[in-house]
């Protein structure tokens, strides 16, 4: 199986920005969909960004729409989140993933986190005064 290495958490005022990175390899073509879940203490781990290698397509959870921005590069096998005016609400642990799931992305559109196989380690967003 393929490994998922992903790093840009950290410590933000609201209204600020980070940039989270995940880097995959080892992973089969069909792998199209890549992104990230969160979970924020005493709550369900939900879907909040997905990117479509297969079409480029890009989903955002409602709450983060307008706000965060998903990319690849390609060269890289990396995508990343873009994450911008941050809100206290948004602090979780961001955790990357990828599937072969079809449609791509459905997985993280209905929180279906407990069908996700291969997950990257976390990191931890913290957004507080």
């Amino acid at each position: 199986q393929g490994q998922l290495v992903e790093s840009g958490g950290g410590l933000v005022q609201p209204g600020g920005s980070l940039t989270l990175s995940c880097a995959a390899s080892g992973f089969s073509k069909d792998y199209y969909a890549m992104g990230w879940f969160r979970q924020a203490p005493g709550k369900e781990r939900e879907g909040v960004s997905c990117f479509s290698s297969n079409d480029g397509s890009t989903y955002y959870a409602d709450s983060v729409k307008g706000r965060f921005t998903i990319s690849r590069d390609n060269t890289k096998n990396t995508v990343y989140l873009q994450m911008n005016n941050l809100q206290p609400e948004d602090t979780a642990v961001y955790y990357c993933a990828t599937d072969r799931g079809w449609p791509p992305c459905t997985y993280y559109k209905r929180s279906y986190y407990y069908v996700i196989e291969h997950w990257g380690q976390g990191a931890q967003v913290t957004v507080s005064s």
